[in-house]
C-alpha cells in the first residue's frame, strides 16, 4: 500500500514504532490491537473517549486477551 492511500491515523502509528525502534513483529502485534480496538469502536480510533477505552481495556480483560 503506498503512503497516499494509507490513511493518516495509520501512517502515523507506523511512523511512531519505527522512531521507537520497535522490531517488525511488535509493530505487527500492536496493528493488530489498533484494529480490533476500532472494530470494538465501530468508529476511527482517533475520536475515541477515555470511557471508550476503559470500556475496551474491560473487554478484553474478560475475554482473558492480555494488553
Amino acid at each position: 500500500m503506498s503512503n497516499q492511500h494509507m490513511p493518516a491515523l495509520r501512517l502515523r502509528f507506523l511512523e511512531d514504532m519505527r522512531i521507537k525502534g520497535l522490531m517488525p513483529k511488535t509493530q505487527t502485534m500492536y496493528l493488530r490491537a489498533m484494529r480490533e480496538f476500532t472494530r470494538f469502536l465501530g468508529h476511527s480510533p482517533d475520536s475515541a473517549t477515555p470511557e471508550e477505552l476503559r470500556s475496551f481495556q474491560l473487554d478484553t480483560k474478560e475475554h482473558g486477551v492480555g494488553l
